[in-house]
């Protein structure tokens, strides 16, 4: 696959030489976010529904705010990009990505209409009220934030509450993302648990709050947390969890089950769940930025992204879940060994009773206590600042010195098997 993306890379060089741009695909996504084998197969499919040859550039980013400077200079002319749900908000809100162009797919083939889940197409609802984000992205992959934790140590009760993280008995055995948006909210929804019961706000008000009063409210406990974390991760925690280092790791659904896995490998049971407080859902997608020199290849490519085998074997290689709605994918996920859960919600009606792994699909319960997360505006530049003094500098050189060790460790290990999964180095 490497050998076809430098033959495609040189592909586009030359002709672009030639002044062939219509011919070249450029797509900028997420490391270790596809299975790249696809990217010829669509070449083929292009061509067989239109006629025309495209040859695609398929490069990756490791952070949001690395592609969204990229587009917001205009310095590149990416066809297709995959941000995440808070940078689509932002790119909506700045006029950084055309409308898709849904009518121009003949409907045999239209896959994105076909498969669009009801849960998804409200999510991409709530993101603008003045605009629909329908009308311009597409979803790809999603989940939760949660908590991992190990059932050898740690209780389902214990783990049931974000408060958790604080908890004295786990101190030190704390691993927490080094993801100030991801921890704000589940924390921020902690502490209003009072006023969210007696209905004085909403989940979804939560998301939007960047209010003075609720980052020092969040602050305050997070210092407070402070003493019992072994580290502050972007990538490594799910690492120390399947090596028992760390006993609690708020994380993200998708690498909760990659570590679910790895860890039982070696004899370490970890578990996953989303606190009865309530959580945050979080997503990225496929959108056509305003730069774009190929909008049309750009459409069709997000359309093989949607046909239903297409998107089950990029869940697969990937480890996250797909936000695809169509029937195929969700038999592919059907498995006895779990209890029956109502995803109706996300399927539809027929699917109000299946069996599948609760960790990549929550129960309509779940969900109905897990709220989008929403772009700050200017209003980052606060949550950044919050997140610098708590993090702070206050642990021992021998501490970094021993978690970075470990995590290389962790790395070497993980790149050793043939049968780990490959995971993003970072979401946020």
């Amino acid at each position: 696959m490497k050998k076809f993306l430098i033959l495609a890379a040189l592909s586009a060089v030359l002709l672009s030489c030639s002044g062939n741009r219509d011919q070249v695909l450029k797509v900028y996504n997420w490391s270790d976010y596809i299975d790249e084998s696809v990217l010829p197969e669509f070449e083929a499919w292009y061509k067989a529904q239109t006629g025309e040859d495209i040859k695609v550039v398929y490069q990756t980013f490791d952070v949001n705010e690395t592609m969204l400077s990229k587009i917001e200079k205009g310095h590149e002319d990416y066809d297709v990009v995959c941000p995440s749900d808070y940078i689509i908000e932002r790119m909506l809100n700045e006029g950084l990505i055309l409308p898709l162009d849904f009518a121009s797919i003949p409907d045999e083939i239209n896959y994105i209409a076909h498969n669009r889940s009801p849960f998804m197409h409200q999510m991409f609802r709530d993101i603008n009220p003045a605009i629909d984000a329908n009308d311009y992205s597409v979803p790809y992959m999603w989940g939760t934030s949660g908590i991992i934790y190990n059932t050898q140590k740690v209780t389902a009760e214990e783990a049931g509450t974000w408060d958790i993280i604080r908890n004295p008995k786990f101190a030190g055995q704390i691993l927490i993302k080094d993801a100030p948006r991801d921890v704000y909210g589940p924390v921020l929804i902690y502490l209003k648990q009072k006023e969210l019961k007696e209905g004085k706000v909403t989940l979804q008000e939560l998301m939007h709050d960047s209010s003075d009063a609720s980052l020092a409210a969040v602050e305050s406990y997070l210092k407070g947390v402070k003493p019992g974390v072994l580290g502050w991760e972007a990538d490594f925690g799910k690492d120390q969890m399947t090596k028992g280092r760390g006993v609690v790791s708020l994380n993200w659904s998708g690498d909760a089950v990659w570590a679910i896995e790895e860890a039982a490998e070696v004899g370490v049971s970890l578990d996953y769940i989303v606190p009865e407080e309530g959580s945050n859902v979080w997503f990225d997608g496929w959108v056509i930025p305003k730069y774009a020199k190929n909008v049309k290849a750009a459409t069709y490519f997000i359309d093989f992204m949607c046909r239903p085998d297409i998107a089950i074997r990029n869940m697969d290689e990937t480890g996250y879940v797909s936000a695809n709605g169509a029937i195929e994918v969700l038999e592919s996920q059907i498995d006895e060994e779990y209890d029956a859960i109502d995803l109706s919600y996300f399927f539809g009606a027929e699917a109000d009773s299946v069996h599948v792994n609760p960790v990549l699909y929550p129960d309509k319960a779940v969900i109905d206590r897990c709220a989008l997360e929403h772009d700050w505006g200017k209003d980052t530049d606060k949550l950044l600042a919050m997140w610098s003094r708590v993090k702070g500098d206050n642990a021992s050189s021998m501490t970094y010195i021993i978690l970075a060790l470990a995590a290389v460790l962790a790395a070497v290990i993980v790149s050793k098997s043939s049968k780990k999964r490959r995971h993003r180095k970072s979401r946020r």
